[in-house]
């Protein structure tokens, strides 16, 4: 069986390193790709600093990243 990667998560590189840690820490093994680094490092620049970096999960842990993720944001966002 083929498994694919999904993405959870695009934005800053310092948030994408905390979702990635609440991933990691509810059993969840995630990837962070850095767009804006990569172009950088190639010779061109694409995309800002606010959705340079992209978290992806295997398929089969997609609907439990979105869940903890969709929990992380609500409390992240109570003021």
């Amino acid at each position: 069986m083929k498994e694919e990667i999904m993405l959870v998560y695009t934005g800053s590189e310092v948030e994408a390193m905390y979702i990635v840690e609440i991933l990691n820490e509810n059993g969840i093994g995630a990837m962070k790709h850095n767009r804006l680094r990569s172009s950088i490092d190639a010779g061109w620049a694409d995309g800002s600093p606010e959705d340079a970096v992209q978290v992806f999960v295997e398929d089969f842990n997609f609907e439990k990243a979105s869940k903890i993720l969709e929990e992380y944001f609500k409390s992240r966002d109570v003021k």
